[in-house]
C-alpha cells in the first residue's frame, strides 16, 4: 500500500502475497487468507509463498524501486557535465520493455518510510549471512541517494557565488512526496540542513507539513533542534503560501512535486524576488525555457544549462 494510493491499492492490488508456515496449519491459515481477498482480487493475483519468500519479496520490492531510483539519478549527474538531458534519456530507456518507464525520473533522491529502512534490512541480512559482497552493493543504492541530496545542496551553493550566507532562500515542498504530510527521511530536510549549516535564511512552504512535523523529523534523523543549534527557530520560517515564501528571496529551491508549483504566476514571483534571482528545480516539473524568459536562472536535476554548452 503506497501512501496517497492506499485505498486504489487495497481495492485493485498488482497482486496480494501472503506467506506462511509449509505445514499442515500453515497452509490452512494461507488459504483461508486467499479466501477473504478472492472476494475482490483475482484468484491469479494472490500469491502463497514460504515465511522467507514473502518476507524477502516485500525488501527486494522496494530495493528495486529505489535502486531505479538512484540509478537514474547517477545518470542525471553526469548528463549535467555532457550536456544530455536525463528526461530525453528516461523517455528513451523507459520506451524499452524489458525496463519500463515508472521510477526512472531523476529527483533530489528518495525519502519515505520504507526505501531505505527495506535496503537497510536488506543489507543486514546479507553481513549475517557473509555475503559482504552483496550487502555493499545494496548499501550503494543508499549512499547514491546520499551523493544525489548533497550534490543538489553544494550545487545551489556554488551557482549563488559560492556563498548562502545571509542569503533568503526559498524551499518549495517539504514531504518526501505530494498528496501527503509525511516527512519521514523527505530529502527536503537534508537540504535545508546543508543550508543551514551555509548560513542561510530558510523560508518553507508546503500545503501540508506543519512546523512540529518539521522539527520533529529534522530533531529525529539529523540531531538539529533549538537546544543545541543557535537561532534555529530564527533561521527556519514556515510560510503560508508559495509567494510570501519568494519575497526578497535569491533563490527557490522546489523539492516536492506539488502539481500548485506547476501553476504558480513566475512572473510576479520574479517582480518580488532579489537579483539575480535563482531557480533550482529539485523535481523537474517546471517549464524552465519559460522561467528563462521571465528573468530567472533556472538550474535543473540532469539537465544541461544552456549557458554552458554552445552545441546543443
Amino acid at each position: 500500500l503506497a501512501e496517497g494510493t492506499a485505498v486504489r491499492d487495497l481495492l485493485k492490488p498488482d497482486r496480494v502475497l501472503i506467506g506462511g508456515q509449509q505445514t499442515p496449519e500453515g497452509l490452512k491459515a494461507a488459504e483461508t487468507l486467499v479466501n477473504v481477498y478472492a472476494q475482490w482480487v483475482p484468484r491469479e493475483r494472490v500469491l502463497t509463498t514460504n515465511l522467507w519468500s514473502s518476507e524477502l519479496s516485500k525488501l527486494v520490492a522496494n530495493a528495486f524501486l529505489a535502486q531505479r531510483v538512484s540509478s537514474i539519478n547517477s545518470i542525471s549527474a553526469l548528463c549535467e557535465e555532457t550536456g544530455a538531458d536525463v528526461s530525453e534519456i528516461s523517455r528513451a530507456v523507459g520506451m524499452d520493455d524489458r525496463i519500463g518507464k515508472r521510477f526512472l525520473y531523476a529527483s533530489i533522491g528518495f525519502g519515505g518510510s520504507c526505501f531505505q529502512k527495506d535496503i537497510l534490512n536488506l543489507v543486514y541480512l546479507c553481513e549475517t549471512y557473509g555475503l559482504e559482497e552483496c550487502a555493499q552493493y545494496w548499501n550503494h543504492v543508499i549512499l547514491m541517494n546520499n551523493y544525489q541530496k548533497k550534490r543538489f545542496t553544494e550545487k545551489m551553493v556554488a551557482k549563488m557565488f559560492n556563498t548562502a550566507t545571509g542569503k533568503k532562500i526559498a524551499i518549495y515542498g517539504y514531504a518526501f512526496k505530494k498528496d501527503t504530510g509525511d516527512v519521514r527521511e523527505t530529502p527536503s530536510m537534508f537540504v535545508v540542513r546543508d543550508l543551514l549549516e551555509e548560513g542561510a535564511n530558510i523560508h518553507v512552504y508546503d500545503p501540508q507539513v506543519t512546523r512540529d512535523d518539521m522539527w520533529l523529523e529534522m530533531d529525529y534523523t539529523c540531531g538539529i533542534n533549538a537546544s543545541n543549534t543557535p537561532r534555529l527557530e530564527e533561521s527556519v520560517t514556515t510560510a503560508t503560501d508559495a509567494y510570501s515564501a519568494a519575497d526578497g528571496a535569491h533563490a527557490i529551491a522546489v523539492l516536492t512535486e506539488w502539481d500548485e508549483f506547476k501553476e504558480l504566476d513566475y512572473e510576479k514571483i520574479y517582480s518580488t524576488m532579489s537579483k539575480p534571482a535563482f531557480i533550482f528545480d529539485g523535481r523537474n516539473i517546471l517549464d524552465h525555457a519559460k522561467l528563462r524568459e521571465i528573468g530567472f536562472e533556472v538550474h535543473a536535476i540532469g539537465k544541461p544549462d544552456p549557458d554552458a554548452f554552445n552545441d546543443l
